[in-house]
């Protein structure tokens, strides 16, 4: 995607500056792939056609989450606290029961942490009995293996996409299905300084000056911005289970999930937008260009087409030129490299652009649509 910017600090550093990078041998404008995921979650969120149980969440506070599931299962809440501290302990999740809070953000399954509860009122009397100064050896062993068991991934979809990492359990860690770039300026950037004043309203009017000041960072730009999915490793995630241990109607309702979740994905990427300074300075702009390819194996960065700073020249366009920059560079990939196994190119621009090499389309559903037939064709092939 190429997407440009007018005035805005989408993303800041420790400094409060907006973030960059050096490419190519200039300074450009950068959005961090954590930001760019976490507007994609929020996005994924409202796009997706699922109820909440197929999503996940990342906090510290799952105590807290299991807590209220165990006291809705007719336990008390100080025992049901205990014993969910417990529960994670077992695990190997560690609970720091100064604040009750887990030793790092874990990204849990809404179905994990029900199955979780479940299993924990199943053995409760164990749970329970457990010494809190002994660990009771073997039986809080038998009992975290049990509990360990529903770190299956619990069909999250944004958990399939975007994978977890659990220092402390290596196995439940899932890779992500879906790799996503830092989005980087396709011109060089220089960050300009925004002075600002506020004025105090309640201060007398023979009172001169503002009652605040100072500067805020910004930059404007033009970001390509890209990401992919490995469909094989989607469904592989949603399953939850090697292939060869499921059923016809466990694989059926992966890829049909792994579906969902890329019709969906697309559109959050589309519409996702950093919070960062939006009230103050209101920069949500959607992309200019979007290309899908979707192929059976591989993958293409472009961000090389960029390796050159655009610039808009004298009456020109940066985001013509851009565009430009970018199919040019795709179709020299073409060239020598071929492009055996791409299945389908649909590209789209809000501008006046020669998209030789690509299939133009007119509108976001008929990009879609394209991107879904061939990823419905090749799920279903096993693809």
């Amino acid at each position: 995607m190429l997407q440009n910017f007018a005035p805005s600090c989408l993303n800041r550093d420790d400094t409060n500056s907006p973030k960059e990078c050096q490419f190519g041998g200039y300074r450009r404008a950068r959005i961090s792939s954590q930001c760019i995921k976490r507007a994609i979650r929020e996005d994924f969120k409202k796009s997706l056609d699922l109820p909440p149980e197929f999503l996940a969440r990342r906090s510290k506070l799952f105590v807290d989450k299991l807590t209220d599931k165990l006291i809705q299962g007719g336990k008390r809440q100080e025992e049901a606290r205990v014993v969910a501290i417990r529960a994670l302990n077992s695990i190997g999740l560690g609970v720091d029961e100064k604040d009750n809070t887990t030793q790092y953000l874990l990204f849990l399954g809404e179905k994990e942490l029900n199955n979780m509860a479940e299993m924990v009122l199943a053995n409760w009397a164990g749970l329970k009995s457990i010494d809190a100064k002994e660990k009771a050896g073997k039986q809080k062993s038998d009992l975290g293996k049990k509990l360990k068991g529903t770190l299956d991934g619990g069909k999250a979809v944004d958990l399939a996409l975007f994978g977890r990492m659990l220092a402390d359990l290596p196995d439940k860690n899932i890779n992500a299905a879906c790799q996503v770039a830092h989005a980087i300026s396709t011109n060089k950037v220089n960050v300009e300084f925004d002075f600002y004043t506020a004025v105090d309203d309640i201060k007398p009017k023979e009172e001169a000056g503002a009652g605040m000041m100072g500067t805020i960072e910004f930059n404007s730009a033009c970001y390509y911005r890209y990401a992919n999915i490995d469909l094989n490793q989607l469904e592989r995630n949603l399953l939850g289970k090697p292939w060869d241990k499921a059923t016809a109607d466990e694989l059926k309702e992966a890829k049909a999930l792994a579906q969902k979740s890329v019709e969906a994905f697309i559109t959050a990427a589309v519409s996702a937008v950093p919070s960062g300074k939006q009230t103050s300075m209101a920069s949500p702009t959607p992309p200019d260009f979007i290309l899908a390819v979707v192929r059976d194996s591989g993958a293409w960065s472009l961000a090389n087409a960029f390796a050159k700073p655009v610039s808009p020249g004298s009456n020109g366009n940066l985001v013509e030129h851009s565009i430009t920059a970018l199919v040019n560079y795709w179709n020299r990939l073409v060239e020598v490299y071929g492009d055996k196994g791409v299945r389908a190119k649909p590209a789209l621009a809000l501008v006046k652009a020669e998209l030789t090499g690509l299939n133009p389309v007119e509108n976001m559903d008929r990009m879609i649509e394209e991107v879904m037939k061939v990823v419905t064709d090749g799920s279903q092939k096993g693809g």
